[in-house]
């Protein structure tokens, strides 16, 4: 296990295939929390009606729709949110051909704001809606701008977001194409991630590669089988090991 931004950059740049798995750290420089640090949504809701986990369950928005998207304007919805420097940084590494796909848990869309264009969501986005009667699309900027619980402007259906509930299992093609990305990469970049949340975490069983990266303001789980971990900021850490 090596910590120099030196030696990580000279393997990134023998790497011919690169793929990265991010979490949620990777957008609190743009100002959206995670979820279970000390300073994360879940800590802020400590003395809320229900807990997150409950709020953000199928059934709960099946059962309350109304308090569903209440709590989805009031804290998940970030509309000055902007790229930050970590995604920047791997949407230039794949213009540049070195970075093959990006796998987010994240549901905020600012990879793809930031220029990237292979994104797998594992948790879906928010930035998309749906009519779970007929599926048509519902802009996202009507669903926001209302106060009400958007129904469908066609057949009247309830829209919900494109996200996965807990309850729910994950899109299995994006799960596959995930698992993919992983097995082919040799070289893996892992940031912001805690992982200790599944499925997500289990990808890292899939990796055959040479070369592990990860990236945490804490420890993780997997810090002792990793080539290099770096704890500090993400945006900063792809900085200084990035080939220009």
């Amino acid at each position: 296990m090596s910590y120099s931004f030196q030696a990580a950059k000279e393997r990134l740049k023998s790497s011919q295939n690169v793929t990265f798995l991010g979490g949620a750290g990777v957008s609190t420089a743009s100002g959206i929390p995670d979820f279970r640090s000390a300073t994360g949504l879940y800590n802020q809701m400590t003395g809320s009606r229900y807990a997150p986990e409950t709020m953000l369950s199928q059934n709960f928005f099946l059962r309350h729709p109304e308090e569903f998207y209440a709590f989805l304007r009031s804290s998940l919805y970030y509309p000055n949110a902007k790229p930050n420097a970590a995604h920047y940084m791997l949407a230039d590494m794949e213009k540049r051909g070195k970075l093959t796909a990006v796998i987010t848990q994240n549901i905020d869309g600012l990879h793809q704001r930031a220029g990237s264009k292979v994104v797998h969501e594992l948790h879906g986005s928010l930035e998309r809606f749906y009519c779970m009667r007929c599926h048509g699309m519902c802009p996202a900027e009507q669903v926001y701008s209302q106060e009400t619980t958007p129904r469908c402007e066609i057949c009247g259906g309830l829209v919900r977001p494109d996200v996965v509930l807990y309850g729910e299992p994950l899109d299995p093609d994006v799960l596959s194409a995930s698992i993919e990305a992983v097995r082919q990469a040799d070289c893996l970049i892992v940031g912001g991630s805690s992982l200790v949340v599944y499925p997500a975490a289990g990808l890292l069983d899939y990796f055959r590669g040479d070369c592990l990266i990860l990236i945490n303001r804490d420890p993780t789980p997997y810090d002792q089988q990793a080539n290099f971990v770096f704890h500090g900021d993400i945006g900063e850490v792809l900085t200084e090991i990035s080939i220009k």
